[in-house]
């Protein structure tokens, strides 16, 4: 049972995009700075549930995606890579590669300094920061859904916006200062570079393209903040339409073509969503939990998470707790 919509809180309407990232868990964490002599080439392998990115800061590189896509990166170029798609970085676009981790062992990296690759000229090197973004086990949402394998984002194209450009050289100058606290400073500084990236990126895909309309759609928007400001709320096709000032079809087609599902799906699946962060943060019991995001009835709670995680709530936050 969920709470009756005259039941809602009147508190400030939450930022849609600043909700998803939170409750999604994106974390930032920068791992490296290269200094690759050309030639090389190195294999990064797949991993779950990560988005990662290289700019470069002095040479070329090229990035290869196991789909056949290559990208030629050059100085003040910004390539990421997401869904934890597989890639290779190399000086040449056919050059063999050796898996990252027999690379790291052998040049001797331990996480301090840059990651040193051959040996020549300083000013023949490419010079990379490279980092990653992580989010929470099953952590879904139709914006991760419509990201594409990978932005390729230029000098020229940063320059453009300035946000964007003012993150980049912030990150780079905290990451060649060896000062404390400046691996915090640049997580906080990427996190926010995840959000530019995708508003950068929406030229490059029609999906993410058709989500931000939707986020910035006078009424859908509002729909969206209307959920995502109160979850709990008993939301139902006719609430939404009649807050939004639109016909209960029109309403709900408008929602589908730019959200990518239908606006009684997305509500459920957001609230199985916001519930999963509220255990991993351990903020109260199930049942308080539950009653969090809109389920009146435990029960119901139970079976839904266990429908859509694999497993019950109670063994999802008992595990969580121990690990």
């Amino acid at each position: 049972m969920l709470r009756p919509i005259g039941a809602v809180k009147r508190v400030a309407m939450k930022d849609v995009l600043t909700d998803i990232l939170d409750t999604i868990a994106l974390k930032a964490a920068i791992y490296f700075r290269t200094d690759f002599h050309p030639p090389f080439g190195v294999s990064v392998p797949a991993f779950a549930r990560t988005a990662r990115f290289h700019l470069i800061t002095q040479g070329e590189c090229y990035v290869r995606l196991g789909n056949g896509t290559v990208v030629h990166a050059a100085i003040g170029d910004l390539v990421f890579v997401c869904n934890g798609a597989p890639h290779v970085l190399a000086s040449d676009a056919d050059i063999q590669c050796k898996p990252l981790a027999d690379v790291l062992s052998e040049a001797g990296f331990t996480g301090q300094g840059p990651f040193t690759l051959g040996a020549g000229p300083a000013g023949a090197s490419c010079q990379m920061v490279c980092g990653h973004f992580s989010f929470a086990d099953g952590a879904d949402h139709p914006l991760l859904r419509a990201v594409p394998e990978v932005f390729h984002i230029t000098a020229a194209e940063r320059a453009q916006r300035p946000m964007l450009d003012d993150l980049m050289r912030l990150i780079v100058s905290r990451m060649f200062d060896d000062q404390a606290g400046a691996g915090a400073s640049v997580s906080r500084l990427s996190e926010a570079l995840f959000i530019e990236v995708i508003r950068a990126g929406v030229s490059q895909s029609p999906g993410l393209a058709r989500l931000m309309a939707a986020v910035y759609d006078p009424q859908i928007g509002r729909a969206l903040s209307l959920i995502h400001n109160d979850v709990a709320t008993a939301w139902t096709v006719d609430s939404l339409a009649r807050a939004v000032a639109m016909s209960r079809s029109r309403f709900a087609e408008r929602f589908h073509d730019l959200v990518g599902m239908a606006p009684m799906a997305y509500v459920a699946e957001w609230r199985l969503q916001r519930a999963q962060h509220l255990l991993d943060l351990r903020i109260g019991s199930v049942k308080c939990v539950a009653t969090q995001v809109g389920y009146q009835s435990a029960a119901a709670f139970s079976r839904a998470f266990a429908d859509r995680f694999g497993t019950p709530p109670l063994r999802y936050a008992r595990r969580h707790k121990s690990g």
